[in-house]
C-alpha cells in the first residue's frame, strides 16, 4: 500500500505543461498529496494552486479513483459563513457535510473544495449582498444590484483539477444543472447526476426557493420535493449505495 501511495503521489505532483482552460486560460497545479482521516471517513487530500491568481483549492479523495470512470464527485464552493460559522442563511455547510458523509461511505469519490466564495463574488461582496437581502431583495436581485450575474463561478478550475487527477468520467452530486453544463463545456464526461437535497430552515427557505425558481436548481421550496417537470427522487439518509443507484433506473 505504501508503494501504491508513493506512485500516486509521484503521478499527481509531477511537473506538467498547461495551456490553460477556458477563456481566461485557467491553470491549476498539484502541489501536495497526503492522507487525511476525518470524522466522515479516511480520505486523501490533494492540494492545488492556481498559477494565475495563487488561490489554493483542494480535492478530498476517498479510495483511489485516479484514472477511473463514473467517479462520484461533488463540487463545493467555499462558504466561510456557512462552512465554518454555521450560518443558517444558506445550505452550504449541510451540503458539504452530506456530500462528505455520502462519499465517505463509498469505495471511492471526490469532493472538490473550490475557493469561489459567494458563488464567485468574494466574501465582502457576499456580505454586501446579504445586506441588500435584508432590505427585501432575493439572492439573485442582490447580486445583480452589485453588478454581478447571479452566479460568477468558473468551472474550468474544477475541470482542470479532475483532469489533473486523470478522472475519466464523473457521477456529479448536485442539484445545479449549471455545474453539469459547466463541466461538460470543458470536456468532462458527466455520466449521471446524484441529487443532494437539504431540508430548509426558516432562514434559508426563501433562498432555496429562489435557487429553484430563478437559478434552475432541481429542488423546490420544501427541499425534499421536485418541481413538476422533474422525476429525480431525493437521497434519504440511510440509503445504501445500491438504493442510490436505483433512483435513476
Amino acid at each position: 500500500m505504501e508503494n501504491h501511495h508513493k506512485r500516486i503521489r509521484e503521478m499527481l505532483v509531477a511537473e506538467h505543461d498547461c495551456a490553460g482552460y477556458g477563456p481566461d486560460h485557467i491553470c491549476v497545479k498539484v502541489v501536495a498529496f497526503a492522507e487525511m482521516p476525518s470524522r466522515f471517513g479516511d480520505f486523501h487530500v490533494v492540494a492545488f494552486s492556481d498559477t494565475q491568481d495563487g488561490k489554493e483549492h483542494a480535492a478530498f479523495v476517498k479510495g483511489m479513483p485516479f484514472n477511473h470512470e463514473d467517479v462520484p464527485v461533488r463540487l463545493h464552493s467555499e462558504c466561510l459563513t456557512g462552512d465554518a460559522i454555521g450560518s443558517l442563511r444558506c445550505d452550504c455547510r449541510d451540503q458539504l457535510e452530506s456530500a462528505l458523509k455520502m462519499i465517505g461511505e463509498m469505495d471511492e469519490g471526490i469532493v472538490l473544495y473550490l475557493r469561489q466564495e459567494g458563488r464567485g463574488i468574494g466574501l465582502t461582496n457576499k456580505i454586501r449582498a446579504y445586506e441588500l437581502q435584508d432590505t427585501g431583495l432575493d439572492t439573485v436581485e442582490a447580486n445583480e444590484a452589485l453588478g454581478f450575474r447571479d452566479d460568477e463561478r468558473d468551472y474550468s478550475i474544477a475541470a482542470h483539477m479532475l483532469d489533473s487527477m486523470q478522472i475519466k468520467s464523473v457521477r456529479l452530486i448536485t442539484n445545479n444543472p449549471r455545474k453539469i453544463d459547466g463541466l461538460k463545456t470543458f470536456g468532462i464526461n458527466v455520466t449521471d447526476r446524484i441529487p443532494l437535497v437539504i431540508p430548509p430552515n426558516p432562514y434559508n427557505a426563501f433562498y432555496l426557493e429562489t435557487k429553484a425558481v430563478k437559478s434552475g436548481h432541481l429542488i423546490d421550496s420544501q427541499g425534499n420535493k421536485h418541481l413538476l417537470e422533474q422525476t429525480d427522487r431525493p437521497i434519504i439518509e440511510g440509503m445504501s449505495d445500491k438504493q442510490i443507484l436505483d433512483l435513476n433506473e
